[in-house]
């Protein structure tokens, strides 16, 4: 049995695995390859905008009425229409796409999260090992996985712009506006430009991440179980559609919740930063375009790597360390490109910083998952609907604000979103620890119950 739901965790993995490669390789493109009119990021910040909504609205409803395994089915369609869209990059085309990808999004991911926890407490209520050890285990291992993606979808893109000799080639006098001086009023003023690649590269390019998409879908239907919960849709839950509608709001009343919606902003904000003004205005701005993807390459594989080794070294450590090196690192990593002036001449650079701040993103993606898993465990759906909601829409600012705001602007406001996300989550931790006090001196309650206000 305990081998069935560890085949389960690796088919959905790498089902998403599939999907975003596919997603993944093309978002990290978008500011640099549709960046007429900003595009773009414009189509970016729509998808977030609309996951924000969905994430809300739609994931209890969705799981509910299909079940996890059938919701994810359905949510990998509208990602597919991404990449058919991105055949004809125009306003009416992208946006639609990514309409269509918003409203996915929120439904996938929450009902994801919630398979994993399901799959997780199954195995240790049979194992007898702590739940929340097994559920850290299994999204470390998930996102060990899944946040390859950002190596293969770039190694994608990579290989395939360099069949186009001058792809991504710039003249050296455009490059004083690079990095954190980089303003959307010089860069529309300036030459900045690179040489793009041909028609052809980038149908070849869309025909792979199309097909990524396709066999995603195929390895979900065809493997993926449902999970014994899927089993039971009967009239009871068909009457209680309409109010769990409304849970993901009142979940909100869980005064830990409202405390880690900093943080969780500051997940969507840093990987929109990493996705878009890093690509844009470091990478493709000094190496060109097609070097992007190889740059990235190193955020992928260290935040894989390390989204692994969190989630087993958390048992030892507890999470506490982690998400305080996670934040040192971002904190680093911010002051490193307000003072670094990219060029040519320190070409490792952009690896490294790449490289660490993948590391920091596995703190967030790995523990961060799993720590509304294992603090809402009672309100799973509610609790990962908030989760998605909150972290789209620090997407949706991200991408909305990066046609407007100096690149300085953007990384003064992650600061100041980390700083403040980390400290209300150490209120959620100090929360955690009077709870449990009160269990120990009091004898077993419903958990919930002490942290709701």
């Amino acid at each position: 049995m305990q081998c069935s739901q560890m085949k389960n965790i690796l088919i959905l993995s790498f089902g998403i695995l599939l999907l975003y490669t596919a997603y993944m390789g093309l978002q990290t493109l978008q500011s640099s390859l549709n960046k007429i009119q900003g595009l773009g990021v414009a189509s970016l910040s729509v998808m977030y905008v609309t996951l924000s909504i969905s994430s809300l609205l739609l994931p209890p409803l969705l799981i509910k009425k299909l079940g996890c395994k059938w919701t994810i089915v359905a949510s990998m369609f509208c990602f597919i229409s991404y990449s058919l869209c991105n055949f004809y990059p125009s306003w009416p085309t992208l946006i639609i796409s990514s309409i269509l990808v918003g409203l996915g999004g929120g439904p996938l991911w929450a009902s994801k999260s919630t398979y994993i926890t399901i799959t997780g407490n199954k195995h240790a209520e049979m194992s007898g090992q702590p739940a929340q050890h097994v559920v850290n285990q299994y999204f470390g291992l998930f996102f060990f996985i899944c946040q390859t993606c950002r190596v293969w979808g770039n190694l994608i893109s990579a290989l395939i712009f360099h069949l186009t000799p001058n792809a991504g080639s710039l003249d050296a006098t455009n490059q004083t506006i690079c990095g954190a001086g980089d303003c959307p009023v010089q860069s529309a003023q300036s030459a900045n430009d690179t040489a793009g690649p041909t028609k052809t590269v980038i149908y070849i390019l869309l025909g792979s991440y199309t097909g990524c998409g396709v066999l995603a879908v195929l390895l979900i239907i065809i493997f993926l179980d449902q999970t014994h919960t899927d089993r039971e849709k009967n009239k009871d839950s068909q009457t209680s559609c309409c109010s769990t509608l409304l849970s993901a709001l009142k979940h909100l009343r869980d005064k830990r919740q409202c405390l880690l919606i900093p943080l969780t902003m500051f997940s969507g904000f840093e990987q929109g930063f990493i996705a878009s003004d890093f690509t844009k205005s470091y990478v493709t701005c000094i190496l060109g375009l097609k070097y992007v993807g190889f740059v990235i390459i190193c955020f992928g594989v260290t935040n894989s790597i390390c989204a692994a080794l969190f989630g087993k070294l958390a048992q030892y450590t507890g999470r506490i360390p982690l998400f305080l090196l996670g934040a040192a690192i971002n904190i680093g990593c911010i002051i490193g490109f307000l003072v670094w002036k990219p060029s040519t001449s320190n070409f490792a650079v952009f690896f490294v910083m790449s490289a660490l701040w993948g590391i920091a993103d596995a703190v967030w993606q790995t523990l961060l998952s799993s720590l509304y898993g294992i603090l809402f465990e009672k309100n799973k759906e509610a609790a990962f609907a908030n989760f998605s909601l909150w972290e789209s829409i620090g997407f949706a600012i991200a991408f909305g604000y990066s046609s407007f705001l100096c690149v300085y602007i953007k990384l003064y406001i992650l600061m100041c979103v980390i700083v403040i996300g980390i400290l209300l989550y150490g209120a959620v931790e100090y929360i955690e620890f009077r709870n449990s006090l009160t269990v120990t001196e009091e004898g077993p309650k419903d958990h919930d119950q002490h942290a709701t206000t």
